[in-house]
């Protein structure tokens, strides 16, 4: 269902609501794609003409700045036009539901939405109501889905180590609640990787969290040896509230990445971290600031993937009628 859904008749991208289901022919024409956008960052003109005329529309039901300005800017460099809502001051909050305030919005002649909500299948709800001519794209849903993230974190691993069929790659820290690592997990699985591991809590891992294929281990130790790429992820302050965690400091000291624990990976191992980093949490400053992170650069990198997502889905729709 979420591949017809992503799909248009001639197999090309029209919406980008999740990594699942997408073939590796097509994620690799995102990575290619971003690829010729990000040489354009360091021009003095950074703007190419593919979106003029067209709008955008950032709609934020959940809170990110990062994700929003990336979007934003990925959009102006693309010369479209970008409306920001203020869900917090808009007219859902004020009890208009959701699809009223995408009929307005349509009534508006708007070309695209990207959609970030705490709802999981928010954006696919979207995508299944929107008029034809209008792409969706996912910049978080719930628990479910991130794939922009996963896709950025994917072209700053092939940056690096190039081929994936030969990765191993670890996965560390609140794998049940954490979409991004659910995308990764996909993407990389697609993309050919050696193998995939999570290393976690018990109580921060999904039931049978094998069948995302993956291995689990639940201990630094074990899991980071042998390890390419390893991605930090973000614990979370409201899980420390409850009872899946005794404490951050207990995290920390046994899954956050110090400088001990990062020679257990290999001597050339990259370290990633989705953001916003929790210091001393998931990870040591002397580690994120260090000359095996590659955090900032996912940063940058960001910007060329959604760049190349919302070129790729807003060429394959037609003008409205």
């Amino acid at each position: 269902m979420t591949q017809q859904l992503q799909l248009n008749s001639k197999g090309k991208l029209k919406h980008f609501l999740s990594i699942e289901g997408l073939s590796q022919n097509l994620l690799t024409e995102i990575l290619n794609t971003a690829e010729s956008f990000a040489g354009t960052t360091g021009q003095p003109v950074k703007k190419v003409p593919l979106l003029r005329g067209k709008t955008i529309v950032n709609l934020f039901f959940e809170n990110s700045t990062r994700t929003r300005t990336t979007f934003e800017l990925a959009a102006t460099r693309l010369s479209a036009d970008v409306l920001n809502i203020n869900i917090a001051t808009s007219a859902t909050s004020k009890g208009e539901s959701l699809l009223d305030t995408i009929r307005n919005l349509e009534a508006m002649h708007v070309d695209m939405f990207v959609v970030r909500h705490s709802l999981s299948g928010a954006a696919h709800f979207i995508a299944q109501q929107t008029a034809p001519h209008i792409s969706v794209i996912n910049a978080g849903d719930g628990q479910h889905a991130h794939p922009t993230q996963a896709m950025l974190d994917m072209f700053t691993i092939r940056q690096h180590k190039k081929d994936f069929t030969h990765l191993k790659v670890a996965i560390i820290g609140d794998i049940l609640h954490s979409r991004v690592a659910r995308s990764q997990i996909q993407a990389l699985n697609t993309l050919g990787a050696a193998e995939v591991r999570v290393i976690a809590p018990k109580t921060l891992l999904p039931v049978a969290v094998e069948s995302l294929g993956v291995t689990a281990f639940h201990s630094m130790e074990e899991g980071l040896h042998d390890i390419d790429v390893i991605i930090m992820l973000r614990l979370q302050k409201e899980r420390m509230n409850s009872a899946l965690l005794p404490s951050e400091s207990e995290f920390f000291k046994c899954f956050g990445l110090t400088p001990g624990k990062l020679k257990l990976a290999k001597p050339d191992a990259i370290v990633m971290h989705p953001g916003p980093i929790n210091r001393g949490v998931e990870i040591d400053s002397s580690v994120a600031d260090g000359p095996q992170s590659v955090i900032l650069q996912q940063v940058s990198n960001g910007i060329a993937i959604r760049m190349a997502i919302m070129s790729m889905a807003m060429q394959q729709t037609g003008s409205p009628a």
